[in-house]
């Protein structure tokens, strides 16, 4: 178990969510069922594969999402549960160096970090740059951002 992992289970314990493994629909990884505060892992899933689910359904337990039958609201919950997890299994200063090694190509840094490639695009997706600086979840308005790279 990676530093990391443990966060993960640490951060599951203190949202009171618990980690359960079972078969699952042929179309699913996990689930978050927030009515319970239970996490369900499909079993077998190798380390990268198993940490990026994780913390995607760890995602959409601090948010408290609740699945609904309107697709716009489901792809929202969706987008902000991978840009979560991204946020918190990706180290800028990492990224950093792997980015330049492969090009901004996704499956060779997602290889490298050790997470799936869906969540290096969800990371990408929050980096802003403007001009010699890269902001990380830029927001409107000046100082509104999580971190900020000077790259010149």
């Amino acid at each position: 178990m990676t530093p990391i992992d443990a966060q993960l289970l640490d951060f599951a314990e203190a949202l009171g969510v618990r980690i359960d493994y079972r078969r699952l629909r042929e179309d699913r990884d996990g689930q978050y069922i927030h009515t319970r505060k239970v996490i369900h892992l499909r079993p077998g899933m190798h380390a990268r594969h198993h940490r990026s689910v994780l913390a995607h359904e760890l995602g959409h337990a601090v948010f408290g999402d609740i699945p609904t039958k309107f697709g716009p609201v489901n792809a929202k919950q969706e987008r902000r549960a991978e840009e979560w997890a991204a946020l918190r299994l990706i180290d800028h200063t990492d990224y950093q160096h792997l980015e330049a090694a492969y090009d901004g190509r996704p499956a060779g840094i997602a290889l490298e970090l050790g997470v799936m490639t869906s969540i290096v695009t969800a990371y990408q997706a929050r980096l802003q740059r403007i001009g010699d600086v890269t902001y990380i979840g830029a927001r409107m308005g000046a100082g509104q951002w999580a971190h900020r790279v000077e790259v010149a």
